[in-house]
């Protein structure tokens, strides 16, 4: 698989003359809807197993060809189009083929809300290793709201993807409240209820266990959040489900702020099989245009999370979506969601010219809209994918958690299917 980044003037038909692939392995790879109005700077999977390797000085396609470990005679195979193959210009593209090597087995997992497409759903499950259903919202008194989970819970079985119950500390018809995690977690009583609660359910519902996602939790229930998690771990292990933790992404144990100070790493990590670590939302609704998960600080969170926990329990969060911002940035106002492919689709429609920052390693581009308001739009593509991904080999890491999986991202799954398998436990 080669990741291959347009330049003006090219098309699907000339980039696949130039990898000697035909156009519609590029169009049904990479899902184009519109093949024929590509974006510069837009970046497209060229499916197959070769590299492309840049030409340094002194390098022939002999030289090439040995240090590759292939043969002479498929090398000059794989390039048609290069003739005189003593004389390489340094910085010519030479295509390589190679076997297919990957980087290991890892647990991918996958949030989903109970209203995604069944086709989304079917077209995702062979990449996964777990389903998260989002979510059992729990109520004061340890009760819990009901969500339509049968069908993904009958489908993700069928394609041997395990299937977890998800709670969290959502206030009915509002968002994560502090308070709300606050009477569960100072009541005995309250949080037993909760308990059989979420048992009854796991059973009933033939999950294959359980993720607890409180957020916002205040600090001075830091202790408190961490009794509840061994009460509930020494419940489930005792049964056979797994339990799974969501972590705000923090850089130091001391980290202050409302989303960090209670989720105590090193305690979490001992406790659950599984830590997913939120490695996302630096870019976020309400804040200034910038990547969602840049690599530098998913990276400071990892270099602190990988001393805390052991580094085959976390799972690194990685965002499915972009953001859309007016510029100049005003405190208060909100970005636009928008999907990876919508991004790229919109930025065909402005005439954008979509860019690549090296350092947080995310495409981005500009534009201005009819009231001449100028925007900033952030969001991942193939390039972005892999180097994130990267890091999961890099620190050793049990795999990835993917927030959400509503929406269908081809190229997400097939970076991801070229570099790593996916473990299944069911």
């Amino acid at each position: 698989m080669i990741i291959h980044t347009v330049s003006p003037g090219e098309s699907v038909y000339s980039i696949a003359r130039f990898y000697g692939v035909s156009p519609s392995d590029i169009i049904q790879a990479n899902r184009l809807t519109e093949p024929s109005a590509l974006v510069v700077g837009q970046a497209l999977v060229i499916p197959g197993n070769f590299t492309a390797h840049t030409v340094s000085a002194g390098e022939s396609m002999f030289t090439i060809a040995r240090d590759y470990g292939v043969s002479l005679s498929a090398l000059l195979r794989a390039n048609p189009g290069i003739t005189n193959y003593e004389r390489l210009q340094i910085g010519q593209t030479v295509i390589v083929p190679v076997r297919a090597q990957k980087l290991g087995t890892i647990y991918v997992n996958g949030y989903a809300f109970p209203n995604i497409s069944m086709e989304v759903l079917r077209d995702t499950l062979p990449y996964l290793t777990y389903l998260s259903i989002f979510s059992y919202q729990v109520r004061p008194d340890g009760s819990l709201i009901e969500i339509n989970d049968t069908p993904l819970i009958e489908a993700a079985r069928r394609a041997n993807v395990a299937p977890m119950m998800v709670i969290t500390n959502i206030e009915e018809g509002a968002s994560f409240s502090s308070a709300l995690a606050n009477s569960i977690l100072t009541n005995e009583q309250v949080q037993n209820t909760l308990i059989n609660n979420i048992i009854s359910v796991l059973d009933s519902k033939n999950y294959y266990g359980l993720d607890v996602d409180f957020e916002y939790i205040y600090p001075q229930d830091r202790e408190n959040y961490n009794n509840f998690m061994r009460k509930l771990s020494s419940r489930l292990r005792a049964l056979g489900y797994i339990l799974t933790v969501a972590l705000a992404p923090k850089l130091s144990a001391d980290q202050m702020g409302l989303l960090y100070e209670a989720h105590d790493y090193p305690v979490q990590g001992a406790l659950v099989d599984h830590v997913i670590l939120m490695t996302y939302e630096w870019g976020y609704t309400y804040g200034p245009a910038m990547a969602v998960s840049p690599i530098n600080m998913v990276a400071r969170v990892l270099d602190y999370a990988v001393t805390a926990i052991p580094s085959e329990k976390i799972l690194m969060g990685m965002p499915n979506y972009g953001y859309d911002w007016t510029l100049p940035f005003v405190q208060g106002t909100a970005a636009r969601t928008l999907t990876n492919t919508g991004a790229v689709r919109q930025a065909r429609d402005v005439g954008a010219r979509i860019r690549y920052d090296t350092t947080s390693q995310a495409p981005f581009y500009n534009y201005y809209d009819d009231q001449r308001r100028r925007h900033e739009v952030w969001f991942d593509d193939a390039r972005s994918i892999q180097a994130r991904l990267r890091l999961v080999n890099d620190y050793t890491l049990g795999g990835v958690s993917y927030w959400t999986i509503n929406t269908f991202f081809p190229q997400n799954w097939l970076v991801l299917d070229s570099m790593y398998d996916v473990r299944k436990v069911i």
